[in-house]
């Protein structure tokens, strides 16, 4: 246990610091107090679709999957029937930086629960078989006359199911069309022609490259003794000497310089819509924090200006659903407006949208809006500091995206001392109209 290095950061509601030791080897362990009857144990691993390409989309999700398909000590199924069989709940998740696994469980009466399932856990993230025969075979797409359905078709079914989903396509389009070059623009689920043919030597390979002990943070969420749990967590997670990844940096994406719209048609009744703008790298908390207060002041819930305006207000709306959202990543955030219209009315729904953006920069918003969403956001963040499973997963979104839990510290504070006249200069530097990338999906009845 030499050469570890401690720090403290003080997490807004938690009655004690939490604890971070980064060990010789780059592999961290966090521990959060939270009193309670529950624990989470969860590893996040600094990879996603942003380390993939055109050859090995989705490579990331499929990896996720197979992690549970059996270790050298335990085989497929084993993790899941023993842990789930003691009321725990396990589970993963892919995004465009990470990739996480995590097992909440009842803390028990003894360490007996913490201990096996750690043992489990550590188990599945440092030695996973992948083996082909839960892969299932490699295939031709377009023939679907497959005898071994394995893991491979599971994902592939998973790809199809979204890409019916007209929230999905259009998510889809402004994605790919609002970066030039940097990996985000690719979707994270993958595509059904590289999941097919994609062998296990392409997966370990990529599970060696990215699965580092620099790469992952291991965090503890409960009612915990940090200085007794840390020897037996450093013990499990015994990399073995396994060598360390210098993480690509990639060119961030700069905005388009003239509005870009893009559209597509599909078997639908009405029309969606969405208007995509790149935002700040996520360590920068103060404008990503004022970004999140606008999309909360601008479309999310009944009292929102947008929901206000275009749906509550008018006599006869149409629009059937508006929301803006913010999405925080390292290379820069997404700010989105979306839409479901009437689709004869599809150029005046476009037009209305930019108009509410046009107001919101030209007239800023009003300190009554300005107050209730600070109330808001520090109201849920309190609220995601009440179970294990949300406090591991903010403090595994600030370790891994932004590279430090220290943003947390600030979280609070900055979300303070946002002024009226930050909140108007910032959507007039992101949400500018010649910034925006609009997607639209149409019944293919208007394609001519």
């Amino acid at each position: 246990m030499n050469n570890i290095k401690k720090t403290q950061v003080k997490y807004p509601y938690l009655e004690k610091p939490v604890e971070i030791y980064e060990r010789e080897c780059g592999h961290k362990i966090v521990f959060a107090y939270k009193k309670g009857a529950l624990i989470n144990i969860s590893s996040w691993v600094k990879t996603g679709s942003i380390n993939e390409n055109d050859e090995n989309n989705g490579i990331s999700h499929f990896l996720e999957h197979l992690m549970f398909k059996g270790t050298s000590k335990h085989k497929a199924g084993e993790f899941d029937r023993t842990l789930e069989s003691r009321g725990a709940i396990v589970n993963a998740a892919t995004w465009k930086d990470y990739t996480f696994y995590y097992v909440t469980i009842p803390q028990g009466t003894d360490d007996r629960n913490f201990k096996d399932t750690l043992e489990l856990h550590a188990d599945m993230m440092l030695d996973p078989v992948i083996p082909d025969c839960e892969i299932g075979e490699p295939f031709d797409i377009n023939n679907p006359q497959v005898k071994n359905k394995r893991e491979r078709h599971v994902v592939i079914e998973e790809i199809r199911m979204r890409k019916d989903q007209p929230w999905t396509k259009v998510y889809n389009l402004v994605n790919a069309n609002m970066y030039s070059s940097h990996p985000y623009k690719r979707d994270v689920i993958g595509n059904e022609q590289i999941i097919s043919q994609i062998t296990r030597e392409t997966v370990l390979d990529y599970y060696k490259t990215h699965y580092t002990p620099n790469n992952i943070t291991t965090i503890i969420a409960g009612e915990v003794n940090p200085e007794k749990l840390l020897p037996v967590i450093a013990k499990e997670f015994d990399f073995k000497g396994r060598k360390n990844r210098i993480n690509e940096k990639y060119k961030i994406d700069t905005p388009v310089e003239q509005t870009k719209t893009v559209e597509e048609y599909s078997k639908i009744n009405t029309g969606f819509l969405m208007f995509g703008y790149l935002g700040p790298e996520a360590v920068d908390v103060k404008t990503s924090t004022i970004l999140e207060m606008i999309a909360l002041i601008m479309g999310q819930g009944q009292s929102s200006r947008l929901y206000q305006d275009l749906i509550e207000k008018p006599k006869q709306p149409i629009f059937n659903v508006v929301s803006t959202d913010y999405y925080h990543f390292r290379d820069g955030g997404n700010f989105f407006i979306q839409a479901n219209f009437k689709p004869e009315a599809k150029d005046e729904a476009i037009k209305t949208i930019k108009q509410k953006i046009e107001d919101l920069i030209n007239s800023g918003i009003s300190d009554k809006e300005l107050k209730k969403a600070k109330k808001k956001l520090k109201a849920g963040f309190a609220e995601n500091s009440e179970t294990v499973s949300d406090i591991a997963e903010t403090i595994g979104f600030y370790m891994t995206v932004c590279n430090k839990l220290e943003c947390v510290e600030e979280y609070i504070n900055v979300i303070e001392k946002i002024t009226a006249e930050d909140i108007k200069e910032t959507a007039k530097k992101y949400l500018e109209i010649n910034h925006a990338v609009i997607s639209v999906l149409m019944p293919e009845s208007y394609k001519n």
